[in-house]
């Protein structure tokens, strides 16, 4: 008995020891621990400060980059205008003065000849520029005595390296009267040699815009420095464009490394550097170079604004750890018992979300995606796009050409996930397999039906649209099946009207009826699932068929109409999940005439989206071998009159579309341009007097002067809401 007490007693004091040896290298590995964690979250603040900052560069670096590509591309395009004007040296003002007018980030610009160029005129440099207060276009000229244009770097060095040229940051005392920096480039007239220079200034007051403050670290300061130092924008503004960086930073703590910082901003690199202040804190400072312009962009973080919240987070720490130890066992077990049952669960749900994946993307694969799926026809334009609500679905689409008939389907299964996409499969299958043989479709949906009904053991269906579009003529053969309806778009916007069909799968011997349609040329169809007027917002309230309508254009872009109504239903839909499949299809009919050529280009009232114009242009100008100089004309006059929309067809701060439309034959190219914006004959202004002097003549109206006189004719109408300007280029 003894024996087996003191056994006990030993068992209970090794239990103790055990316990209690336990406890110290518990203590001892959470307090490793924490100076563990301590150490790499220090470690981890700092490099996401470090990758905070970085981003903050690289996105400042970009926006101010596209300020320079905007300006320089600006100038790039008004080159030839220029050139022009080398011959009609009174319009020389009226090129700068459109640059001004249709290009906002432009303050001002002038066209400033090279000294001696012209006899009658040895100095002439005419400057439009856009009064800060009003916004009011002013001209004045920059050939004086007191302004000297020859003397100004913008104009020496750009004529020096014979190249596009940003010059450092000043204010423009009898110039623009701002802080400004200016981008110039030489302009060779005929003969090769430079007549002038070009220019576009932009104020330096949306640099600190662009720069501005720091919302993670507030008490960290940004500066932006100039090629040769000058302070352009920093939080203390009697320092800006009155000291150099050398000379602001001489009280700083440790010069030689404040040395070597600014050296490198002004090397063009990029990089960070620990640099000790004043006091024993310590800032770290991250810059990187604007190369185009030479400028240097950095911020600078005190130490306590990236470890202040560290350090009172490990003291918080060290108390609860405390507290930690008491309740260790008891959360070493559960966490033991918990990390078991999570890791089974883990591997279950892996294992199932693999499985779903793996069904999603044989799924995917089944369905076609590539588009423009038939990118050698021109005569259609097709685009699709299918949402599962759920990993999979039950939502199909599918088209192919044979024997020049576009055939198409497009169906929705009863039900969701993995049973859906299955009867998905077999649907899309039995499709592609049956319409390669039949003729119509009512053939085609009449084989479906009976194979799928004989192997309906589920009682699932499927509401089903077959069309064949004799792309020919135009003539469309279709057969619904229990399916929405279509929407026709052709001027206006209906939909189909439908025999009312059963869904495939539900009786063996239903003889399924088929209809005719007859598409005209620039005719569409929008084919969906009820997934899109179904769609719930968190209220429970359908999308419906209305605000479908009302996304609809009569526009004919297919990608577009999917992208606009994509974004339709998800601003609608919200934080709502999904409550079913979405499919939409979109075919548009484009019917070919012999030896003409369309196109058609939609772009947003963005003047940034002008640029597109060129690709635009170049495409139809290779197509029809055309030259050049016809081309050049051509885009110029173009751009002119999309400009025009971009400016004034929308309201402030509303987006719409323009839309331009091309045809072209052996003798002429016809372009029509259209917007839904404010009612605007351009046609009905007068003609400029170009012989008149900058101070007589009204602002505006040259636009359309450029383009009358290059284009053979130029109308206008206004048609159902939709302003139409008509452009039409003679070639022979």
């Amino acid at each position: 008995m003894r024996t087996k007490l003191k056994l006990e007693e030993r068992i209970k004091r090794n239990s103790a020891l055990t316990a209690l040896l336990l406890v110290v290298v518990a203590a001892l590995t959470l307090e490793a621990t924490s100076l563990i964690q301590y150490y790499y979250s220090e470690k981890g603040i700092k490099e996401e400060a470090s990758r905070r900052a970085e981003s903050q560069l690289e996105n400042t670096r970009l926006k101010i980059e596209g300020v320079l590509d905007q300006v320089e591309a600006v100038i790039r395009s008004n080159i030839r205008l220029t050139q022009w004007g080398f011959d009609h040296l009174d319009s020389l003002d009226m090129i700068t003065s459109i640059i001004v007018r249709d290009n906002p980030v432009v303050s001002g610009s002038t066209v400033a000849l090279v000294p001696g160029y012209n006899r009658k005129r040895p100095k002439f440099a005419p400057y439009s520029f856009r009064d800060p207060g009003t916004g009011e276009i002013l001209s004045r000229s920059l050939a004086t005595e007191e302004y000297d244009y020859p003397s100004k770097e913008w104009f020496t060095k750009a004529i020096e390296t014979d190249a596009g040229y940003w010059s450092e940051p000043y204010i423009d005392v009898g110039g623009g009267e701002i802080m400004m920096t200016t981008y110039s480039i030489p302009v060779r007239d005929g003969k090769g040699q430079v007549a002038a220079v070009l220019t576009a200034d932009i104020s330096l007051d949306w640099l600190t815009s662009y720069v501005g403050g720091n919302k993670v670290y507030p008490e960290a300061f940004n500066m932006v420095i100039s090629r040769k130092g000058e302070i352009i924008v920093c939080p203390v503004e009697t320092l800006v464009m009155n000291k150099t960086v050398q000379e602001a930073s001489k009280d700083f703590g440790d010069q030689e490394r404040v040395g070597t910082v600014i050296r490198s901003m002004m090397s063009g690199e990029s990089g960070v550097m620990e640099i000790r202040g004043k006091s024993s804190s310590n800032n770290h400072v991250y810059f990187a170079p604007v190369e185009r312009t030479g400028w240097s962009m950095s911020i600078v973080i005190p130490d306590s604004e990236i470890f202040g919240e560290i350090k009172k987070t490990r003291r918080l720490v060290e108390l609860l750890q405390i507290f930690g130890l008491l309740m260790l066992v008891t959360i070493l077990g559960f966490a033991a018992k918990s990390q078991n049952e999570y890791k089974n669960l883990s591997e279950k749900k892996e294992k199932m979300e693999n499985e779903l994946n793996i069904a999603r993307s044989i799924q995917m694969s089944m369905i076609p995606k590539t588009f423009p799926p038939f990118p050698e026809r021109d005569d259609l334009d097709i685009s699709a796009v299918i949402v599962p609500a759920k990993e999979v679905g039950g939502d199909l689409y599918d088209y192919f050409i044979r024997d020049g008939k576009l055939y198409f389907c497009i169906g929705d299964v009863s039900g969701k996930g993995v049973p859906a996409a299955l009867v998905m499969a077999v649907t899309r299958s039995l499709f592609h397999s049956v319409a390669t043989h039949e003729h119509t479709s009512a053939h085609i949906v009449n084989t479906m039906n009976k194979s799928m009904a004989e192997m309906n053991d589920s009682n699932m269906f499927v509401t089903f649209f077959c069309g064949i579009l004799n792309l020919e003529d135009g003539l469309l053969d279709f057969c619904n099946a229990g399916h929405n309806a279509p929407v026709i778009i052709s001027g206006a916007k209906k939909e189909l009207e439908l025999i009312p069909n059963l869904p495939l799968g539900i009786m063996e011997d239903f003889v399924f009826k088929s209809q005719k349609a007859v598409l005209k040329d620039d005719d569409a169809l929008f084919l969906y699932t009820d997934g899109l007027t179904e769609a719930e917002n968190i209220h429970q309230d359908l999308f419906g068929e209305e605000r479908m309508m009302d996304v609809l254009s009569t526009r004919r872009d297919s990608v577009g109409h999917l992208k606009a109504m994509a974004k339709a239903v998800t601003r609608f839909v919200g934080d709502a999940p999904r409550s079913d499949d979405l499919t939409m299809l979109f075919i548009h009919y484009i019917k070919s005439e012999p030896g003409v050529l369309k196109r058609h280009l939609v772009i947003k009232n963005d003047i940034g989206q002008i640029s597109r114009l060129e690709k635009f242009i170049s495409g139809i100008a290779a197509s029809k071998n055309l030259d050049e100089a016809l081309a050049t004309n051509i885009n110029l006059a173009l751009e002119e009159a999309v400009t025009n929309s971009v400016m004034y067809a929308y309201p402030e701060g509303t987006e719409g579309e323009i839309e331009i439309k091309a045809r072209v034959d052996d003798n002429e190219i016809e372009f029509i341009l259209s917007d839904n914006g404010i009612e605007f004959d351009p046609t009905a202004r007068p003609e400029p007097d170009i012989t008149a002097s900058a101070e007589l003549r009204p602002i505006g109206g040259l636009g359309i002067f450029l383009v009358k006189n290059i284009m053979d004719s130029v109308t206008y109408r206004r048609e159902d809401g939709t302003n139409n300007l008509i452009m039409i280029k003679k070639l022979k």
